[in-house]
């Protein structure tokens, strides 16, 4: 088996899906996320409210949450190819194309989604490190992951060492829901290094095809 870098991955058909989450709606993002997505926008106490949606597809949510909640709130959609369903109405929108593993963003939020993205992300760990500090102090961040996509340098998966390990960083899994959450922001020291992707794992509990991750633990 070879690894694969962040950079090549970006280039592989897998990570580019054309299908896992093109064109879900804002009722699907609810279900998926078990979280009501414009009712805790519309519970945050700043105006406008932030919403960061990681590996977007569409971005068919995220163009109905604008109509929702109007100048209530701003929200951003990063995907690595550009399938968005048209061009945003109103700046209160901004959709950009680029790698969640390079990307950055300029401000913090106060909700941070990404639906079944991580599955297709070489680095997942590193990127979670980097989404609990883009929180606002209360920020709420949801989003598909299945910690079995974790592996070591023998190809045996992470296991429950990792699944305390993300416990103890602040970071609640539900493995019955394959969900992964944190509130608020705060630094994340998790003890792996990361080694490479494989864009051959073949398909997760989704049925599409996904990306194992391996780490080394430190």
């Amino acid at each position: 088996m070879r690894l694969i870098t962040d950079d090549e991955l970006a280039g592989s058909p897998v990570a580019a899906n054309s299908l896992m989450n093109r064109e879900r709606r804002l009722r699907s993002y609810d279900r998926e996320l078990g979280i009501d997505i414009v009712g805790v926008l519309r519970a945050t106490p700043r105006r406008p409210a932030r919403w960061l949606d990681l590996c977007c597809g569409a971005a068919n949510a995220l163009h109905e949450a604008t109509c929702l909640l109007g100048d209530d709130a701003e929200i951003v959609g990063v995907d690595l190819v550009d399938f968005f369903a048209g061009q945003p109405s109103t700046p209160r929108l901004r959709l950009v194309t680029a790698s969640v593993a390079t990307w950055r963003p300029d401000t913090a939020f106060d909700l941070i989604t990404c639906v079944h993205g991580l599955h297709y992300v070489g680095d997942k760990l590193g990127l979670l490190a980097k989404i609990a500090g883009w929180l606002t102090e209360g920020g709420l961040f949801v989003a598909s992951f299945d910690v079995r996509s974790i592996r070591l340098a023998d190809g045996t998966p992470a296991g429950r060492r990792l699944t305390a390990a993300l416990r103890a960083a602040g970071l609640a899994y539900d493995g019955r829901t394959r969900r992964i959450r944190r509130t608020g922001r705060g630094r994340i020291d998790l003890p792996y290094r990361y080694l490479g992707a494989d864009d051959q794992a073949g398909p997760n509990y989704t049925g599409q095809p996904a990306v194992d991750s391996y780490y080394a633990p430190e």
